[in-house]
């Protein structure tokens, strides 16, 4: 699990993702997961966007860094990027953006949930495949 130099690397991709409807009815349906650099990749994902859509009445939305899936129930296998921030109702938030871009090292992933209330909150997350 060696992240690769990123100053001599073979291919640069740039990917945007995205996931929609993630449920602020029922917090029950657990994390929904944004991004995921696995194991044994060989790559270094360069995360430059990750923005939350509240699409209804919705109360906010947290945002955390995982270690596996399925270490996304277990405190300390995750470390929070956006810990229960507001999404005004059919407003935009930057969780991360270029002033504050992050690297997805190998067996991590990035992963979602919205609070309970109404509504629906939806990601767009804009990344380079690094490897």
């Amino acid at each position: 699990m060696a992240a690769p130099n990123i100053v001599n690397v073979a291919t640069i991709t740039g990917i945007t993702t995205f996931v929609s409807g993630i449920s602020t009815i029922s917090i029950t349906t657990g994390v929904s997961t944004i991004v995921t650099n696995a194991a044994s990749s060989g790559k270094v994902l360069k995360i430059n966007s990750l923005v939350a859509t509240a699409i209804g009445d919705t109360t906010g939305v947290s945002v955390q860094l995982y270690n596996s899936a399925a270490q996304h129930t277990a405190a300390g296998a995750t470390v929070s990027l956006a810990s229960t921030m507001t999404v005004p109702v059919f407003s935009s938030l930057a969780v991360i953006d270029k002033t504050n871009s992050i690297y997805l090292e190998e067996g991590h992933q990035i992963g979602c949930t919205a609070q309970s209330n109404a509504g629906t909150i939806d990601i767009v997350c804009s990344y380079e495949d690094i490897s």
